[in-house]
């Protein structure tokens, strides 16, 4: 695959992973009548079900990525060639973007907005922290045929056993910045959330080698005896 079409990928999940968030989120809450527990799980669900859809879809194309965190993870394995990885995150964050204006579009929202929901303080952060650990993980352990079942799962259940509902993606943190919505996020609440997330991932690498059986090592010389 060419650079450019994988970017195209990249951007395109991950401005339709936006749209699922906020726009899932959107409805929710206007059927909800304000139960905030049944619009999260309104939300829950349509986010399993799209980030599933999506990985299967963009995965053979670009990785189906849709996440800096992640691409960043890949590119230190050399699974992604490292000149790719500014590209890759740039279309993401663009993708995010999109994704939120796409939201507001079909819900007559204005499409120019930023949220004024603040997330912050140390458990919102180790909650973060703690959703991406996980995601990197179950992606970097997960068989090959499981993997976008078992990311949307992982992904539904952090939702609600997290404290923050489990962004762990800072294209996710960067676009739902541009959504006062249900599941928006304060521009000043960002920093916070993006720093927790890259830990969380580069804590799950380190955890992903030391569950790693090493590789035997050949007797020197080689050759069979």
């Amino acid at each position: 695959m060419s650079l450019p079409r994988k970017l195209l990928a990249e951007g395109l999940g991950t401005a339709l992973l936006l749209a699922v968030v906020i726009g899932s989120g959107v409805m929710a809450e206007r059927l909800s009548g304000g139960n905030v527990a049944l619009a999260l799980l309104a939300n829950t669900l349509a986010t399993v079900g799209g980030l599933y859809v999506l990985i299967e879809v963009f995965g053979p194309v670009s990785g189906g990525h849709f996440n800096p965190a992640v691409s960043a993870v890949m590119a230190w394995r050399g699974e992604l060639p490292i000149v790719a990885l500014m590209p890759y995150v740039a279309a993401q964050l663009f993708g995010a973007m999109l994704g939120a204006w796409l939201a507001h579009a079909m819900f007559d929202m204005s499409l120019l907005q930023f949220s004024a929901k603040l997330r912050g303080g140390t458990g919102q952060w180790i909650a973060e922290g703690v959703a991406t650990f996980g995601l990197v993980l179950v992606i970097l352990r997960a068989p090959g045929s499981r993997v976008a079942a078992m990311v949307a799962a992982y992904i539904g259940a952090a939702y609600w056993f997290t404290a923050s509902t489990s962004f762990a993606n800072p294209a996710a943190v960067f676009g739902r910045m541009f959504s006062d919505s249900f599941a928006g996020i304060a521009p000043a609440s960002a920093p916070g959330f993006v720093l927790a997330e890259l830990v969380g991932a580069a804590v799950a690498v380190g955890m992903h080698r030391l569950l790693s059986v090493p590789a035997p090592v050949s007797p020197a010389g080689g050759g069979d005896v």
